[in-house]
């Protein structure tokens, strides 16, 4: 079984690296994509889709809007060859907004339903 590092990167019970299964790897790098503002990182600069520079306009079905396209185009650019995005759903609820990414790793088959929203996968 495929083991990487794990983000955030911490260190473990035993002193060590902290490690995540591959799928558990998958949904961290999603997580990073989603809450990474472009120019964020120095040698990615367009890496991120703009999810929280968004935090402060009014919640809206046009806001939905825009948000689904930014984070379908994002994962599609930075992780299409990781993910196959089967459903992405924008839900905005009172001052929340939850994205509900049903995607396939690639690289193991698996089915994953994750939801992401007020800072990480809730």
């Amino acid at each position: 079984m495929r083991t990487d590092l794990a983000f955030p990167y911490r260190v473990d019970s035993q002193g060590r690296t902290a490690t995540a299964s591959y799928d558990d790897h998958v949904r961290q790098m999603i997580r990073q994509l989603l809450f990474t503002s472009p120019g964020e990182r120095v040698m990615r600069p367009d890496f991120g889709c703009g999810l929280l520079d968004l935090v402060f306009e009014p919640n809206s079905p046009e806001l939905a809007s825009t948000l689904q396209l930014s984070v379908q185009a994002a994962l599609q650019r930075w992780l299409g060859d990781v993910i196959e995005i089967e459903t992405l759903e924008i839900v905005s609820e009172d001052n929340v907004v939850r994205i509900r990414l049903d995607y396939v790793v690639l690289a193991t088959g698996t089915r994953r339903t994750d939801v992401f929203g007020n800072g990480g996968p809730s």
